[in-house]
C-alpha cells in the first residue's frame, strides 16, 4: 500500500451519498462532489422517472460533459442509455428530462 497518494496536495475523493445535495426542480437532484480552484466542478444528477428541465439549460460560460452512469437521459431530441458519453460546447443548450430515471455524471471542466 501506499498512503502517501492520500497525501498529495489535491487529491481528494467523495461519494454521492456524503455530498452535499439539492433539489433543482421537481424530480431533479444535483450532488456535488468537487471544485477545483479554477471552477472546473463535477457533480452527480438524478432524475426521477418523467422528469424534465422546466427550460432551456444553456451551457455556459463553457462546455458541459455528459455520462449516463444508469437509465436513459433524453436531451430533448433523443434517448441515451446507460454507457452513452455527450460533449455539449459552450452555448448550445438542450432540454434534459427522462421518462424512464437516470442517473448522470456531470463534469464542467471551464465552470
Amino acid at each position: 500500500m501506499h498512503p502517501e497518494i492520500l497525501a498529495q496536495a489535491g487529491y481528494t475523493s467523495a461519494t454521492v451519498a456524503e455530498s452535499p445535495v439539492r433539489e433543482l426542480f421537481p424530480g431533479i437532484r444535483l450532488h456535488s462532489l468537487w471544485q477545483g480552484e479554477s471552477g472546473a466542478h463535477a457533480h452527480v444528477l438524478e432524475m426521477d422517472p418523467g422528469s424534465t428541465w422546466p427550460r432551456r439549460d444553456v451551457h455556459e460560460p463553457g462546455p458541459e460533459e455528459v455520462y449516463v452512469v444508469a437509465g436513459t437521459f433524453n436531451d430533448g431530441a433523443r434517448d441515451y442509455p446507460a454507457g452513452t458519453f455527450l460533449h455539449a460546447p459552450a452555448g448550445t443548450w438542450h432540454v434534459p428530462n427522462s421518462a424512464t430515471g437516470c442517473t448522470l455524471f456531470l463534469f464542467y471542466p471551464e465552470g
